[in-house]
């Protein structure tokens, strides 16, 4: 039987509502409740369907300052990472050199040899270059700078030496093209340091012009060290008045950043022989050691903010002091009351925290300088015996905390290099020019021996050999 007109069958699924009815169905139903029906069983399907739906009408929300329209909605986000236009080609910096490290003080090396290869790669099929150069820069950095948003006060840049491969332009084929460069850094340059107040930096800066205003550079940074060698160790002697207490100490003369160093510590005086009856003694209760850094830079301000520190040339001073490494000792260490005037001995291992990061000892023109020193505490507790030389000893309350410092030079290690001038072999001008003369010879007077004594010696000798 056809449907009547205006009206749809629904299929509905299994778990949907069934409480629509048609007209055809068996039971009469007011007109106003079947409206009421419709409406109230569209709503539970409108509900139902809204969890599928509910992800488009978030997406489709308008963010505020965004538009919503479709157009909008193409276009790429404005965090989106930007692909730069390829370039006709590439510079790389191959080094040859050994590690650049200084073998020596400031005063006494002779610096390092800093050598290797400046490659340009041609990806197109050929390439003008209208300039082509390299420069070194050591740059130094101060964390607080005069003006906190000016770049040039925060950064000091000075040239070192700069290479020109190029006077005119050049056409080069596609292929790799190599530059040899080389350069000997002066041994009284401070080393590259990293510390909380400033840093020193060296930097390879590479940059090609093309004849089509294209801009090729590279930037390589150099790390420069310095090694300083060890030496005999250092004793020294601290005196504590007004007690008899004379502490010393023995230290290696350069520490690395990492391993540990042996410290010599030995106490006398610790006994009063002043008194009469009874005996009063010093005994260690405990030992404290740490290695503290101490940082200083100079902030110098620009030409643009001098007015604010009183004009050109002039800086503010920054300091900081950080703690590296450090223990407490309640044993270790061996006391003697029976020699006279008594000693404590004892010999501990110190070390540099390997997470740390300590910076070695620099002391650089520019205003960044750092320092290091070893804070020994060791607390001493005063006890009395009823007689002298007496075993039993009580404590009389008295206590004193001796604190001694002592100068650390950190240094990186050696290892098996040495300075570049002593592997290196003679140049020409160290050479002589001819072989060192001979002292003058005296004429030979005498008669010459015959030839035939000597074939007769011959024979003599090849004879007895025989025989």
């Amino acid at each position: 039987m056809p449907q009547p007109t205006g009206l749809r069958t629904l299929n509905l699924p299994f778990g949907f509502s069934n409480n629509l009815h048609t007209k055809s169905s068996s039971h009469p139903v007011n007109p106003e409740q079947q409206a009421t029906v419709e409406h109230g069983d569209c709503r539970e399907r409108r509900g139902k369907m809204d969890i599928f739906h509910s992800r488009e009408k978030r997406r489709s929300l308008a963010l505020p300052g965004r538009a919503s329209s479709p157009a909008n909605a193409k276009k790429s986000p404005k965090n989106s990472p930007s692909i730069d236009a390829a370039k006709p080609a590439k510079l790389a910096v191959d080094m040859e050199s050994p590690p650049l490290v200084f073998h020596g003080s400031p005063t006494q090396s002779s610096g390092a040899l800093l050598s290797g290869q400046l490659l340009l790669t041609v990806t197109d099929p050929d390439v003008t270059l209208e300039t082509f150069t390299m420069f070194l820069h050591a740059n130094v950095t101060t964390r607080k700078p005069v003006s906190k948003d000016c770049p040039n006060c925060a950064t000091k840049s000075t040239e070192l030496f700069a290479w020109k491969f190029l006077t005119e332009p050049h056409h080069f084929d596609g292929g790799m093209h190599a530059f040899p460069f080389s350069y000997l850094l002066p041994g009284h340059l401070p080393a590259t340091s990293h510390g909380d107040l400033g840093a020193i930096d060296y930097v390879l800066n590479a940059k090609a012009t093309t004849t089509l205003a294209d801009t090729i550079t590279v930037e390589r940074p150099l790390i420069v060290q310095r090694a300083l060698m060890p030496g005999i160790d250092k004793n020294s002697i601290r005196i504590f008045p007004p007690t008899n207490l004379t502490a010393t100490v023995g230290l290696p003369s350069v520490i690395h950043p990492i391993g540990s160093f042996p410290v010599q510590l030995r106490l006398t005086g610790i006994i009063d022989t002043t008194l009469k009856d009874i005996e009063r003694r010093w005994r260690v209760r405990k030992m404290h050691w740490r290695i503290d850094e101490h940082s200083k830079i100079i902030s110098a301000a620009c030409a643009k903010h001098a007015h604010k520190v009183g004009g050109e040339g002039k800086g503010v001073l920054h300091e900081d002091t950080r703690m590296i490494g450090a223990e407490d000792l309640k044993s270790g260490w061996k006391t003697d009351f029976d020699t006279s005037g008594g000693q404590i001995e004892m010999e501990f291992t110190a070390s540099i925290k390997a997470n740390s990061h300590p910076v070695c000892n620099v002391d650089s023109p520019t205003g960044l300088s750092t320092t290091h020193n070893l804070v020994l505490e060791i607390v001493v507790a005063e006890e009395q015996t009823a007689a002298k030389g007496g075993k039993y000893a009580a404590p009389t309350g008295g206590a004193r905390i001796l604190r001694m410092q002592f100068k650390l030079v950190v240094t990186e290690r050696a290892g098996m290099g040495i300075s570049w001038d002593e592997e290196m072999p003679p140049m020409y001008e160290d050479v002589p020019n001819s072989p060192p003369g001979y002292t003058k010879m005296d004429d030979y007077e005498g008669d010459l021996p015959h030839d035939e004594e000597l074939e007769s010696m011959g024979m003599e000798h090849g004879s007895s050999s025989a025989t």
